[in-house]
């Protein structure tokens, strides 16, 4: 699919910009050809930036993994896995995988966080009893997976800093998105469970279900009504405060923690920070091909044919447009996190990354998951064929997820 998009963009673009040519632009190969360049360096600038950012995140989360402070966050939630994950027997290492595979989403640790996934779908798999379908606990671990909660959306805010830095923006706060995507990831991850809890008639009015999500929306609660009541201005400089205050609790909580349990820190977090490198350079390929591509499509200005034809649907039922230029991410990322990265980073580009529209693209960002992506992978590593409704409950919770982080960005940031 993401093979068809890229071609498209291509193909889509060099014709339009025939089309112009034979209308007399003669410039605009020239303007194709010059963003083409401009697109493989931002692409280079941004993967370059994230280098330091990633090691330092990758680093501190090594000190909470050897100083088990991410196994104890998976205790803590385990009683609300063991519930709605019925048919797994009980002490099952299914379970232990799983919930260390959602400890590592809630903080941003991707790399880790697929491993830990892979692991348990093959321990999931040792308990189906057919072996070709998908089963219950494996569609619910996947429906959720894709929609999972995300604490700090580590790579979204270091592109956002970079952004910055190269748009001369001073004193810029990237993590003041934190909590407005955290709720976004909540709303996702609930249209998942419930979707999910239907058709597999999993009782969610139980104590540990009901305990985890009056505890999240009293926490959402009291702090929007605390922000509300804020100028525009001011709310949205005590997010990032919010933000930026959470992640610095979270690295000194992790250090003073493997300090006082006397494993090697700074060691460990040599250790962790060596994979960051490694993230970073990986996606080099992946975001200056999808930007190049979406620069040949925008330049020839097949980009704004597409804005302006979901604008006008917007506008036909009287609606605000302003959140229809961030709108293809949230469109793309159910097909390609890199795909969706490039246009987030070109919303960011041609609107500000400080702009409502830049806003919103790192919000949709954060907040939504590749699942088409998720689904082959895992499902292709235990050769499953059959995957009953995993897809629908996927779409689902990215539907509400999409509609969910619009409606967000606007009580926070219009």
């Amino acid at each position: 699919m993401l093979n068809f998009i890229w071609i498209s963009f291509i193909v889509v673009g060099y014709l339009a910009a025939l089309a112009q040519l034979l209308q007399g632009d003669l410039d605009i190969f020239t303007r194709v050809l010059t963003g083409l360049f401009e697109s493989a360096k931002t692409g280079f600038d941004i993967s370059l930036g994230l280098v330091g950012v990633m090691s330092l995140w990758l680093g501190v989360m090594k000190i909470g993994e050897r100083a088990g402070l991410i196994e104890l966050f998976g205790r803590a939630v385990g009683p609300f896995f063991r519930r709605i994950f019925p048919d797994i027997p009980a002490g099952h290492p299914a379970s232990g995988s799983m919930v260390m595979n959602f400890s590592a989403n809630i903080l941003g640790l991707d790399n880790a966080a697929t491993p830990l996934g892979l692991k348990a779908m093959r321990e999931l798999q040792e308990i189906n009893p057919h072996p070709d379908t998908a089963s219950n606990p494996m569609i619910m671990f996947l429906v959720l997976n894709t929609a999972g909660i995300t604490l700090i959306p580590t790579s979204v805010i270091a592109i956002r800093q970079s952004l910055a830095l190269q748009q001369g923006l001073v004193g810029f706060n990237a993590a003041d998105i934190f909590l407005p995507t955290l709720l976004a990831t909540f709303v996702s991850f609930c249209a998942g469970l419930v979707a999910v809890a239907l058709w597999q008639r999993i009782n969610l009015f139980c104590r540990p279900v009901l305990l985890f999500f009056a505890g999240f929306f009293a926490l959402m609660g009291g702090l929007y009504a605390w922000l509300s009541a804020l100028p525009a201005e001011q709310m949205t400089q005590m997010i990032g405060v919010l933000g930026s205050g959470m992640i610095v609790t979270i690295i000194v909580l992790f250090v003073g923690v493997g300090a006082w349990r006397r494993i090697d820190v700074y060691e460990s977090f040599v250790d962790g920070a060596k994979e960051g490198f490694g993230v970073a350079v990986q996606i080099i390929p992946y975001l200056i091909a999808m930007l190049a591509a979406i620069s040949v499509f925008r330049t020839t200005g097949g980009m704004d044919y597409v804005i302006e034809a979901i604008r006008r649907g917007v506008l036909a039922f009287g609606l605000n447009d302003d959140f229809v230029p961030a709108l293809p991410v949230g469109l793309m990322k159910t097909l390609s996190g890199s795909g969706a990265r490039g246009l987030m980073v070109d919303v960011m580009t041609t609107y500000g990354v400080d702009s409502f529209q830049g806003k919103l693209a790192a919000i949709i960002q954060g907040s939504t998951e590749t699942t088409f992506y998720v689904l082959a992978v895992y499902f292709g590593s235990v050769n499953i064929s059959k995957t009953r409704y995993a897809l629908a409950g996927g779409l689902i919770a990215d539907g509400v997820g999409l509609v969910g982080a619009i409606l967000i960005a606007y009580c926070f940031y219009h």
